[in-house]
């Protein structure tokens, strides 16, 4: 099977980032100004997180801070990695238990999440993101563009 030319993967990988960058932040500004720093960690430890003081603000700035980097494209394979292991983890700590569907609070979205942020680590920023120029910077080639 034929991949994609590298331009259109370039943009697909863009779109990807800005999408999935959004839903990040979006998760992280609730936990950190909708809800607040401590009803967050209040809402952790209700759900049995390991100390729920340090990891609801782990989830904070992961979500916000990676949100953010996946949109500019910077660092991705690392915070896509990342990412995905919090997500990974947000399905064995908050969401076992409760069927697989998100209506019934089981873990399809996280999980969903996870295997996108996954994709992007794997896949590289492409062309349009600071990933990408900093390859050009530096004479290399931008991950997500492979002959």
């Amino acid at each position: 099977m034929r991949s994609l030319p590298s331009p259109a993967r370039d943009v697909l990988a863009l779109v990807a980032r800005l999408g999935l960058g959004f839903i990040f932040v979006m998760h992280g500004w609730q936990k950190l100004v909708t809800n607040g720093v401590a009803a967050t960690q209040e809402g952790f430890a209700g759900m049995g997180a390991p100390v729920p003081d340090a990891a609801a603000l782990v989830a904070i700035v992961l979500e916000l801070g990676g949100g953010i980097a996946l949109m500019l494209g910077a660092f991705t394979p690392v915070v896509g990695s990342l990412l995905a292991l919090h997500m990974v983890a947000a399905a064995l700590i908050a969401h076992q238990g409760n069927g697989f569907f998100v209506a019934n609070g089981g873990p399809s979205y996280v999980l969903a999440l996870a295997a996108g942020a996954l994709a992007l680590a794997a896949m590289g920023a492409g062309t349009f993101s600071l990933d990408g120029a900093l390859a050009r910077r530096r004479g290399a080639a931008p991950a997500a563009t492979p002959a």
